[in-house]
């Protein structure tokens, strides 16, 4: 099973046919030619994939971010961001990284953060001078921080697949790492903007109006502190969290902003179903993929030869930092977790890795896979959002990528990055 397991889903993935048909083609050929369990097993293992209370957290989050980008709130945090650094050398990259940041407190989606301040931003740079080869590579390499900052939908897949850990302790534990990351984000811009002179055109907004615009984003700012807040103190689940926000986007779009009309519901709700969709049945067909692993045993097979290896828990983390970026250049973070995390969290664990730490490092490198040729998902989304070609923006990738090893090499060295936030709220 495993032999043709892992030849279909290589060649389907060479082919090109999508990720949720190639775990599910794969699943069912090993299923039919290398087993004798009923076919019927594969629709079972798919359904239960899904039939899960906290997935319901991910539809309304993706609803949440469509509902923001309709309702302006986006532009609000961008014209909130650019008013304090955009007059500097590299000052609107700087309020990209910003606004994509405080973003990354609403959407839980890095395609929603590409797709929505990425694409504003990536515009605003463009005519103020910037290349916009440059501005779109810091707008797909800036969205990757979106699925770290809570609230996460890979953290609530990651949490499903691993009882150690739980939704409120992986979202705290993602807080300090995504500052980290914008950081560093902000030091790339910083010596690319100095190398090239990128500065704004734009006049300096007046007191008036910087308290205006700052107004203006506080109801943006406040969906954050909802949601984190509202879970850390057990007000609500993350799954009532991601409700709450929907219906909190929804007032802010139509009665604060007033920029959301009834009559762009439809849509927005097509599209944030649409994605719901694609999402859940790449879930569906992981989960199959990853019950032929269990029922033939290797998961346990990989934990005993590993831990019999004696490898230190530095050198065995540094092994896995190495396979999940190399394994995130072809697949996305979800049915890499979904994969991934029942083999490896168990073998962390009983080398003593903290699996708070353990979940970061995987949801980190899977993330960081979406802007790493061939398939990095955040290179096409932006590409097509602000027509340009995939090979212009990966040319200016590169220092981005540096700049993630570093990251993950902090977040691999230093636990408490990852540790000490939710430690001290007592997960």
């Amino acid at each position: 099973m495993i032999i043709i397991l892992f030849a279909s889903f290589f060649v389907l993935l060479a082919l090109g046919v999508p990720v949720a048909f190639t775990l599910a083609i794969a699943t069912w050929l090993a299923v039919v030619l290398g087993s004798s369990y009923p076919q019927i097993v594969v629709i079972k293992e798919m359904f239960t994939g899904v039939d899960s209370f906290p997935l319901l957290a991910v539809p309304f989050f993706i609803l949440a971010a469509e509902l923001m980008t309709g309702g302006a709130l986006t532009h609000h945090l961008l014209r909130l961001a650019s008013q304090f650094v955009g007059r500097a050398r590299g000052g609107l990259g700087y309020a990209s990284i910003i606004s994509t940041t405080l973003f990354a407190g609403i959407s839980g989606s890095a395609l929603a953060a590409a797709a929505g301040p990425g694409a504003m931003s990536i515009r605003m740079m463009e005519t103020s001078g910037y290349d916009k080869r440059y501005a779109s590579a810091l707008a797909a390499a800036v969205a990757v921080v979106d699925p770290i900052i809570p609230p996460s939908i890979t953290m609530i897949i990651y949490a499903l697949q691993d009882q150690r850990v739980s939704v409120g302790g992986l979202f705290l534990a993602g807080v300090v790492p995504g500052l980290v990351i914008s950081a560093a984000m902000c030091v790339v811009n910083f010596y690319v903007s100095r190398k090239r002179n990128y500065r704004s055109l734009d006049i300096r907004p007046s007191l008036k109006e910087m308290v205006a615009n700052t107004l203006y984003a506080v109801p943006a700012l406040a969906l954050i502190v909802i949601v984190v807040g509202g879970i850390r103190f057990g007000w609500f689940t993350p799954t009532e969290a991601s409700v709450i926000a929907v219906f909190y986007a929804l007032f802010c779009g139509m009665f604060i902003y007033r920029s959301l009309k009834v009559k762009d519901l439809p849509e927005i709700i097509f599209r944030s179903a649409m994605v719901t969709v694609g999402i859940l049945l790449i879930l569906a067909s992981a989960r199959a993929f990853a019950w032929v692993l269990i029922i033939e045993g290797v998961p346990q097979f990989l934990a005993d030869t590993i831990i019999g290896w004696d490898l230190s828990p530095i050198v065995f983390l540094l092994a896995v930092n190495v396979l999940l970026l190399i394994f995130g250049m072809f697949m996305d973070p979800l049915p890499g977790v979904m994969i991934l995390v029942p083999i490896l969290a168990p073998i962390a664990f009983q080398l003593g890795v903290d699996p708070i730490q353990f979940a970061m490092i995987v949801i980190l490198n899977l993330t960081v896979g979406l802007i790493t040729p061939p398939v990095g998902a955040l290179l096409f989304v932006v590409s097509s959002v602000v027509k340009i070609k995939v090979s212009e923006i990966t040319r200016e990738i590169s220092p981005f990528l540096i700049a993630y090893v570093v990251v993950l090499l902090l977040v691999t060295f230093v636990p408490a990055l990852s540790t000490w936030l939710p430690r001290l709220a007592g997960f």
